[in-house]
């Protein structure tokens, strides 16, 4: 599989977890081996998760709505979801399944050289994918760590390849040993054992990509480096004097909403505000392109007063994540005016006359 997004990468890939899966169970069917099964499985799995990354992707592309006003860009993180419950049940749980069986019912492995031709075969073809996949995901992962590259990226594609090609290279040395140990001591037990081996390998990856996928679909932030970058192009230093507080969400990997409140000059007229505001969602928008989705709300912001008020519930609005907006703090009321003397006790007062 390749890691690249594109769709003639993943209809590549496609095509060649196909051939791979065919030529499994063919060596499967010849030796009898539960390795070669689980692992033509997991080949089959792997292709079926190609084509829901290239549902997902295709639709994802679909305009706006008035029922989805935000687009479709989270489609790729429901199908990405999608493929760690492929990886879990029809690669994981069929590979413990027959792992099982072969360990309680063992027989002796024919024509070993069928499982151990395409298995070396498929090593290498795996392993130049993985290396392409690594390649391709150097080029956005900077100067992060492999873990951290898979927990912060925001395209669930490049995740889900590396973690698949990761997974898929173990496994084929899983089942190499297990079908390696089954001819050498005539025991089939031990090509059960392999096959165990890599359905609990299919379920680890499975259970790493639903938790982090999940946190996509949740709705993740931008990185710290957009996020500075996004403040950097909002405050202008005239009308804009600042940030109060400001809140940022992916849409999709690729769309990006910016929701911001923002310090102004008192005696700024609209005019000049909603320039100002104009020109700093072009700033975000040249800083940070992804940035498609773009509120700023103008606020006459006093600091000193902020943090000077006596009761902070009342006198100031504090955000969750801890930045204050001021607030004017509130006047005395008036003392109500007198009753008229010659006014009915019955009728009942007037709901105008309230307190000023």
């Amino acid at each position: 599989m390749s890691a690249s997004g594109g769709t003639k990468a993943i209809v590549a890939a496609l095509g060649a977890n196909l051939a791979i899966a065919v030529a499994k169970f063919v060596a499967f069917l010849f030796s009898g081996s539960s390795s070669m099964l689980a692992e033509s499985v997991h080949s089959l799995a792997d292709s079926g998760n190609q084509g829901l990354l290239l549902l997902g992707g295709k639709k994802a592309k679909r305009e706006a709505t008035p029922q989805h006003p935000f687009g479709y860009g989270r489609e790729r993180y429901i199908y990405a979801f999608l493929v760690s419950i492929v990886l879990f049940s029809v690669g994981g749980m069929f590979a413990v399944y027959e792992g099982y069986e072969k360990i309680k019912h063992p027989h002796e492995i024919e024509a070993w050289y069928w499982p151990v031709g395409v298995l070396v075969f498929a090593i290498v073809a795996e392993g130049f994918s993985f290396r392409t996949a690594i390649k391709e995901s150097n080029e956005t992962r900077g100067a992060l760590s492999w873990t951290q590259f898979i927990r912060r990226a925001k395209a669930p594609e490049l995740p889900v390849v590396l973690l698949e090609d990761f997974g898929a290279l173990i496994g084929l040395v899983l089942a190499l040993a297990g079908v390696g140990l089954a001819i050498g001591t005539g025991d089939g037990v031990w090509d059960g054992i392999g096959t165990l081996c890599i359905g609990i390998l299919l379920i680890a990856i499975a259970i790493v990509l639903a938790a982090e996928t999940k946190s996509l679909l949740l709705g993740e932030a931008a990185g710290t480096d957009q996020v500075e970058k996004i403040k950097a192009a909002v405050v202008d230093g005239d009308t804009v004097t600042g940030i109060i507080h400001m809140r940022t969400l992916h849409l999709g990997p690729e769309e990006l909403l910016v929701a911001a409140k923002i310090a102004v000059q008192h005696d700024d007229t609209a005019t000049e505000v909603a320039n100002a505001i104009n020109a700093a969602e072009s700033r975000i928008r040249e800083a940070v392109p992804i940035a498609r989705v773009i509120y700023l709300e103008p606020d006459i912001y006093n600091e000193s007063a902020a943090r000077s008020g006596t009761n902070p519930a009342k006198d100031s609005t504090t955000d969750p994540a801890g930045s204050t907006a001021a607030t004017t703090a509130p006047t005395a009321a008036a003392p109500a005016p007198a009753p008229v003397p010659d006014e009915d006790p019955d009728t009942p007062a007037d709901p105008t006359e309230t307190s000023h």
